[in-house]
C-alpha cells in the first residue's frame, strides 16, 4: 500500500500531478483543490488512495488527509465513483463538501460536473450521520461532560464539521470563541477556519 508520495512536482496538468520520488515519477489524479496548492518543481506530499482494477491501477493524490477522508466517504456511497467524488471535491474542497452534507445543501454538490440532484441527495442522506455523528458526544476538553445536544444546534453541527476536517476539540473551541451564537452552521465553520488560518 502506498500511504503518500513526497518529492518535487515534475508535471502539473488539470487533474494530474506527477511527483518524482527518487527518480520514479508517480502520476496522481488530483482535484482542482489540491492542484491549486501545488507548484511545478517544488516539493509536495500527496496522500494516496489506490484504485486497482483489472485494466487500471490509478493513484488518487490529496494535499491533506482531510480531503482524502472526504474522497473515501464519497466513494463509499452507492453510485458515486472516483470521477464524481473528484468533481465534488474540485468544486469546493473538503470544507465546502462537509458543509454541504452537514447543512443538507444539495445545490453545493450539484455544482460539480456530472452530479445530479438524486446523487447529491443520496450523498447527504448516507453521509450526514457519518460526518455529524460526533455532534452528540462533544468533547469540550475541560469541565464536566456536555449534555447531549439537539442535531439542529448550529454550534454542535459546526463543531462536528470541524472535527471531521481533522481539528481537535481544543482547537475548535478556541477558534469558535467569540462567534455569534445566532449565526448559521456554515457561518460558524467559516469563522472558525478564518481564525485558525490567522493563527497560522
Amino acid at each position: 500500500m502506498i500511504y503518500y508520495v513526497s518529492g518535487p512536482v515534475t508535471i502539473l496538468e488539470p487533474g494530474l500531478a506527477v511527483i518524482d520520488c527518487g527518480g520514479v515519477g508517480y502520476g496522481c489524479r488530483v482535484t482542482a483543490y489540491t492542484s491549486s496548492q501545488l507548484k511545478l518543481n517544488q516539493n509536495a506530499r500527496l496522500y494516496i488512495t489506490e484504485s486497482i482494477r483489472e485494466d487500471a491501477h490509478d493513484l488518487y493524490g490529496f494535499i491533506s488527509r482531510e480531503e482524502q477522508r472526504c474522497y473515501e466517504l464519497l466513494t463509499s456511497v452507492n453510485g458515486v465513483g472516483p470521477k464524481a467524488a473528484m468533481a465534488i471535491l474540485s468544486s469546493g474542497g473538503p470544507q465546502n463538501f462537509t458543509l454541504a452534507v452537514m447543512t443538507g445543501n444539495d445545490k453545493m454538490l450539484t455544482a460539480a460536473q456530472g452530479v445530479g440532484k438524486k446523487i447529491a441527495q443520496r450523498i447527504i442522506l448516507e453521509l450526514k450521520d457519518k460526518i455529524g455523528g460526533a455532534s452528540a458526544e462533544l468533547d469540550f476538553s475541560a469541565g464536566p461532560a456536555a449534555a447531549p445536544v439537539q442535531t439542529g444546534n448550529a454550534a454542535a453541527l459546526a463543531h462536528a464539521a470541524l472535527q471531521e476536517l481533522g481539528y481537535s476539540a481544543a482547537e475548535i473551541n478556541a477558534a469558535l470563541k467569540g462567534v455569534d451564537p445566532k449565526t448559521t452552521t456554515e457561518e460558524m465553520v467559516r469563522y472558525a477556519l478564518r481564525q485558525m488560518v490567522m493563527k497560522g
